[in-house]
């Protein structure tokens, strides 16, 4: 049985995550701050984040290594949250480099999240694996995130990043608050609303975390998000119809940014706008089941 590691597994992305690997035969091991302990499967060990531990032998051997640890950037952007939003990231990378490299049998590949704030503001321009990084504080936080993955030297195990976009579910992530505001009439666009939003199905990231770990010829960087990102006057729209909700005035930037801060969040987070392709997985056939954003929203309420 193929042993896989979720580092940072207990959030939204690595719930969604272990029992597609479950249903695939494997045995899923989740790297978190609880104490051990077995649930629906999965077993649970206790880690910092930062220091070797018992934890580490579960590695030998292991098909495969995801690291989805880090701090919620959606928070407000204080200057201790900005350090830990990188320390945690940085740290994990290298705990989990040093545990890799004790290894007497080394994880075949080790599969690194980052993210699309990567690029910084793209405005109207469109935005693949080979583009620049932007200048702002989500892009720094990618800088230092995948810039201590790149400096492992791991010679015997394969190395992806995924650069996630807004991923899309019910339980978790941006999509129940933007469902919450929207069910109250309060789903106007953001700002002008012309800003992009590069997102993802939560159903389809999972089975991009799946082909990263199984198919040996997925090696580098890779944009984790829909072929089709829209404007944020776009997804208000869309996912105003799938509640069947009527037209909601817009925000103004102001008040986007204050409403921001008393949901303890960062306004920018809204305001920045992020176009993205997947350019390599379309390259190498990736088969998305909601490409399309009415189609994701489509299945994700269903039952509305």
């Amino acid at each position: 049985m193929k042993r896989i590691i979720l580092a940072g597994g207990s959030g939204f992305v690595g719930h969604a995550i272990a029992p597609a690997l479950l249903a695939n035969d494997c045995h899923v091991i989740v790297l978190g701050r609880g104490a051990p302990h077995r649930k629906e499967g999965v077993n649970y060990l206790q880690w910092d984040g930062t220091t070797l531990g018992s934890w580490a032998s579960a590695l030998d051997g292991a098909e495969a290594v995801v690291n989805l640890t880090g701090k919620n950037i959606n928070c407000r952007h204080t200057p201790e949250n900005r350090h830990e939003i990188i320390r945690s990231r940085i740290d994990s990378v290298r705990v989990l480099g040093e545990a890799i490299a004790q290894c007497a049998v080394p994880p075949k590949v080790f599969v690194q999240s980052s993210g699309v704030g990567y690029y910084g503001d793209t405005g109207d321009g469109i935005a693949d694996e080979s583009d620049p990084l932007g200048n702002d504080f989500p892009a720094e936080v990618c800088r230092q995130w995948e810039g201590a993955f790149d400096a492992l030297e791991l010679r015997a195990t394969r190395k992806v990043i995924l650069r996630l976009g807004v991923v899309l579910g019910r339980d978790g992530g941006a999509l129940p608050m933007l469902e919450k505001l929207t069910r109250l009439f309060l789903g106007g666009a953001v700002g002008n609303g012309r800003q992009f939003v590069s997102w993802i199905h939560v159903d389809d990231i999972v089975r991009m975390f799946a082909a990263a770990i199984g198919h040996a010829e997925l090696t580098g960087i890779f944009n984790a998000t829909s072929p089709h990102p829209v404007t944020n006057a776009e997804l208000m729209r869309e996912l105003r119809h799938a509640l069947h909700r009527p037209w909601s005035p817009p925000v103004p930037a102001p008040f986007a940014r204050v409403g921001a801060w008393l949901m303890g969040t960062d306004g920018k987070l809204a305001l920045t706008s992020c176009r993205c392709v997947p350019r390599r997985f379309l390259e190498h056939q990736f088969d998305f089941q909601f490409p399309t954003l009415p189609a994701a929203l489509a299945d994700l309420y269903k039952n509305q």
